[in-house]
């Protein structure tokens, strides 16, 4: 587990891809003299939308989306402070003993949490995980198939069989995840429907670094997350020269991602084009590669203006989902 991975949100391609993948998520960083940031943080996703934070200097958890007053009674707050405070003060002797683990006796350390859910609106499939890092790297991870903790490094084997012989634990973890966590999931999709379920379109603008540098198309403020963007010459979409950014969030709940293309300079530009998609949107964004209005260095930038059907959107499929939610 890449320390980065737990706060890349990647999206999905949506080509083929007509059912949501909804998932609710809660992401737990512990830190040892980490200057200048809080010893741990608790952030609750859904969605990959933050619902809930906490953190070791305010000592209390706080919502972050409106909707949530009417998802939850009012001595939520008060237990989700009291259950951090309480990880809080777990995963420290969790760092302290993997230091001890790896002969480690000061320095900067980071152990981070991943646990939740995902459910497919249109199969009805659930998925639960749960996984622990430490300084970057997989340390334990819950296998769902066999409910059994599996380690990641011979450090790590000790607490696996600790972990391992409490039954009553992984039975607990294993209702969780399979059914509290969907439950739950599915209670915050109904109320946070008109903020979870909206769709905001980017900014996308094509830009290049220097006359050598690869072209880049940048999008910019869209939700949610499940998106696509690729280069198309002559109308058919193109792999080669072609390398993708991940998916990654803006600081007020958006989301942005590049698509570069590597293309010769004697090549007739003409006949690019790049094609931006979203989830819930029925047009995909198309800018034109046009050479004479792309600046360098920061300058000039071609801002989209073509708005264009999405093949693959299905009237049928959103009202689909739309029942399935109001039943939840």
């Amino acid at each position: 587990m890449k320390l980065p991975s737990f706060m890349v949100l990647l999206g999905i391609s949506l080509h083929n891809v007509t059912a949501v993948i909804h998932s609710l998520k809660y992401l737990y960083t512990a830190s040892s003299q980490v200057p200048n940031f809080p010893e741990f943080v608790a952030v609750g996703l859904v969605d990959d939308a933050q619902i809930i934070y906490y953190d070791s200097n305010t000592q209390k958890a706080v919502r972050k989306q409106d909707w949530m007053n009417d998802a939850v009674d009012p001595e939520f707050w008060e237990r989700e402070t009291g259950k951090f405070q309480g990880l809080q003060q777990e995963i420290k002797v969790e760092i302290e003993i993997a230091k001890q683990r790896f002969g480690q006796t000061g320095g900067v350390h980071i152990m981070q949490l991943m646990y939740g859910c995902e459910w497919d609106d249109e199969t009805e499939e659930v998925t639960g995980f749960k996984q622990y890092g430490y300084d970057g790297e997989d340390w334990l991870i819950l296998d769902m198939k066999t409910n059994t903790w599996i380690a990641s490094k011979q450090q790590a084997e000790i607490t696996t069989n600790q972990w391992n012989n409490n039954r009553a634990e992984l039975e607990y973890l294993k209702n969780y995840l399979n059914q509290v966590c969907p439950e739950w999931l599915k209670k915050y999709i109904n109320y946070g429907r008109s903020s979870l379920m909206r769709t905001d379109r980017p900014s996308v603008s094509i830009h290049q670094k220097s006359s050598s540098s690869p072209i880049s198309c940048f999008a910019t403020g869209f939700y949610p997350n499940r998106a696509e963007m690729f280069w198309r010459k002559d109308g058919a979409e193109i792999h080669d020269d072609v390398e993708k950014g991940e998916i990654l969030p803006n600081n007020d709940g958006t989301f942005q991602m590049n698509v570069d293309l590597k293309l010769p300079s004697s090549e007739d530009w003409t006949k690019y084009e790049c094609v931006f998609q979203l989830s819930g949107d029925n047009n995909d964004i198309i800018t034109p590669l046009d050479k004479t209005e792309i600046g360098i260095n920061g300058g000039k930038t071609l801002k989209v203006a073509v708005l264009r059907p999405k093949p693959t959107t299905s009237s049928k499929q959103e009202e689909k989902e739309a029942k399935q939610l109001s039943q939840v």
